[in-house]
């Protein structure tokens, strides 16, 4: 029986823990990168952009026209009567290739703009997440206040009733508990836009419960975290890196447009029999291969269409330059912000352990000559006080890395 009650409280526990880790943070990474419309709308045009490869190395179309002559022309050895011809165009050698390697980068550039979409994806999921865990950890607080202050106004009414204490201690107590009382009323009206914004990036109902978890472990980081990987593998310095490539190949193919293309075709004729006399070939069809050039000769279209591949990459240069320095500068940024949190996590762990004892060197002296209440309310909320903002800092922290990972494209 014994061993029976050990299993069943065994798979409880299991279950239990399957459940936890089925709504961790991980968990709701992983939906959001399935479920956002968003960041599927950014996939579908990479798959939009590599159905251009195919159409960009394809020749152009053969022609096949048809003729008929309404007054049939007469030749020695019969009336031509309709005339069939079919001719292939064929670009300068090489066009094709650059063509497709010119779509084939832009595919690729596109694909790069995805990961990056997902990298940040990830932190607008975290970043939606921890203000939720914020804001349990707040309501915790507000909370436990509640219950302590009740404590207080019992011990306050003890004191009143053997005649050692005032009302006001009382009153002073019960306005606290109002405000207490309000701040947990706002906080769960401030739950559901926050609910709201976490689910729309999971793409799922907008009322739908959040797992968050009573506590936070601090995952300390080294001074340069990862910043070796600012310059090196971010999605959209990538991304304009095949972008340049794309706006050389584009010049490829814009000298090479202003280079004569082929044509190469053949003309059948049908020739009807001759009734008047009888000739050698009499009625034989008329087969006829051809060979044509286009003459680029009007210049300037070509010129214009290399410059402007020229300017292309140019701007692109540019750009990446723009945002390596943007990379650099958000970086920084944000270990201050993460530097800062961390510090203000120690300071404040410090100063609610040094208030928690002078709360109860307050609350000894009160018990035994009846003063300075009004001091130990006070340091109550400041002890509240330091709670919240070390919550806040705590989810400061987690933000502020959050960022740092997706400017060094960690993806999780």
């Amino acid at each position: 029986m014994r061993s029976l009650k050990k299993n069943i409280i065994s798979t409880i526990l299991l279950c239990m823990s399957s459940l936890l880790n089925a709504q961790s943070l991980d968990y709701y990474l992983k939906t959001a990168a399935e479920n956002n419309p968003g960041l599927k709308a950014k996939y579908v045009e990479f798959e939009a952009a590599m159905q251009l490869v195919t159409q960009v190395n394809a020749l152009p179309d053969p022609k096949l026209s048809f003729g008929y002559f309404v007054t049939p022309v007469e030749t020695r050895v019969g009336p031509q009567q309709a005339k069939f011809g079919l001719s292939q165009m064929f670009p300068w050698f090489g066009t094709l290739s650059a063509k497709g390697e010119m779509a084939t980068l832009l595919a690729e550039a596109k694909y790069q703009v995805f990961l990056n979409a997902k990298n940040e994806l990830y932190y607008e999921v975290k970043a939606a997440w921890y203000p939720l865990y914020v804001l349990n950890e707040t309501l915790q607080l507000q909370e436990e206040n509640k219950e302590i202050l009740y404590t207080f106004k019992q011990l306050a009414l003890t004191g009143f009733e053997n005649g050692k204490g005032s009302m006001v201690d009382v009153i002073r107590v019960d306005i606290m508990i109002e405000n207490a009382e309000t701040d947990i009323k706002l906080l769960r009206e401030e739950e559901m836009p926050l609910l709201a914004k976490f689910n729309a990036l999971l793409n799922r109902a907008d009322t739908m419960h959040v797992f968050i978890p009573d506590s936070l472990p601090v995952h300390k980081v080294e001074k340069g975290y990862r910043k070796d990987s600012l310059l090196k593998a971010h999605p959209i310095l990538e991304a304009l890196n095949l972008k340049i490539k794309s706006a050389e190949a584009q010049e490829t193919v814009a000298r090479k447009m202003g280079l004569p293309s082929f044509g190469v075709g053949i003309d059948y004729v049908l020739v009807g029999e001759r009734i008047d006399m009888n000739v050698p070939g009499n009625g034989k069809n008329v087969v006829m291969p051809m060979i044509t050039m286009s003459l680029p000769v009007f210049r300037g279209k070509y010129n214009a269409a290399v410059k402007e591949a020229q300017f292309t990459q140019e701007s692109i240069i540019s750009s990446k330059q723009n945002v390596e320095n943007n990379l650099i500068y958000s970086y920084d940024l944000n270990w201050f912000r993460l530097d800062k949190a961390l510090r203000l996590m120690d300071l404040y762990s410090e100063q609610i352990k040094k208030t928690e004892q002078a709360i109860g060197l307050l609350l000894a002296t009160y018990r035994n000559s009846r003063k300075d209440f009004e001091e130990v309310l006070r340091m109550q909320q400041q002890l509240l006080k330091y709670q919240i903002a070390k919550a806040i800092a705590l989810k400061d922290y987690y933000t502020a890395l959050a960022n740092l990972n997706y400017l060094t494209a960690k993806s999780e």
